[in-house]
């Protein structure tokens, strides 16, 4: 006689109640996100997509806001402020997610440490560099200096590097920079006057080699000058660096033009 048949085995983990299926994996979270505010001022700098003045960038815990601020293509030489509804906020501060914040531009007049301030050019502005030494503004210019020799000649000397090369402008070994804007080079020196405001001493400096110009005698010179020169001239500077002489001859009356409009210019 066979007994009774046993029950089949319960399988492991088996509770005998019928099987709940898990519940959908959830969604990935959208990436965190901040968004910077920029005015017109700032906007030339920006990719052609954002010139509207609003972009949500993407936040990962670590970039700063200067990092994302650069990363869009402005200079931080260019930049005043980053604020915020409580107030402004540090470019050194890790950008939060959700935050919605405004960049300004740099002050003008922008104050700088060392007055009066002092300028470097880089080689595509030379007749930017003649204007404002024409204007008596210290201004060093060579047109065989390449980006490292323009840093280290801005950083030793403490000069103001003005450039069109935003990516000079965003190397971290420079102390101090600016971008000029402007194609044409009186439109450039009145950008130049505007932000920085240097005192103006017309007539003052070589407009070869930037060194300071002092009166000379007439006579102490006659032997170097034309025979037109002599009969027509006779007021005279000589560069105290270079030893050229300068004085009031045919181009005088359009250099005096370009004078007094900077003159006008730097008056506001």
């Amino acid at each position: 006689m066979t007994g009774a048949p046993h029950p089949p085995a319960a399988s492991a983990g088996d509770s005998g109640a019928p099987h709940t299926p898990s519940p959908p994996a959830s969604p990935p979270a959208p990436p965190a996100t901040l968004r910077l505010r920029f005015p017109e001022e700032l906007r030339f700098f920006l990719p052609a997509r954002h010139r509207g003045g609003e972009v949500d960038c993407r936040t990962d815990g670590t970039s700063t806001l200067g990092h994302l601020v650069e990363s869009l293509g402005v200079p931080l030489t260019e930049v005043g402020a980053v604020r915020a509804d409580g107030g402004p906020v540090p470019l050194s501060q890790v950008a939060a997610p959700g935050a919605e914040l405004t960049v300004q531009p740099v002050a003008r007049p922008q104050p700088v440490p060392h007055r009066p301030p002092r300028f470097l050019l880089d080689v595509h502005l030379g007749a930017l560099a003649r204007r404002l030494r024409l204007v008596g503004v210290d201004t060093a210019y060579g047109n065989d200096l390449d980006d490292e020799a323009l840093l280290a000649r801005a950083n030793a000397e403490h000069r103001v590097l003005l450039t069109q090369d935003r990516g000079l402008l965003r190397r971290r070994a420079l102390w101090l920079g600016g971008y000029v804007h402007g194609s044409r080079p009186d439109a450039q020196l009145t950008d130049v006057l505007d932000r920085f405001a240097p005192p103006l001493a017309p007539w003052t400096r070589c407009l070869h080699c930037n060194g300071p110009l002092e009166p000379v005698a007439k006579s102490a010179v006659a032997h170097r000058l034309p025979p037109g020169t002599r009969r027509t001239y006779d007021t005279f500077t000589r560069c105290r660096a270079c030893d050229r002489l300068y004085w009031p001859g045919a181009h005088h009356a359009r250099l005096a033009e370009r004078v007094a409009a900077a003159r006008a210019a730097a008056a506001g």
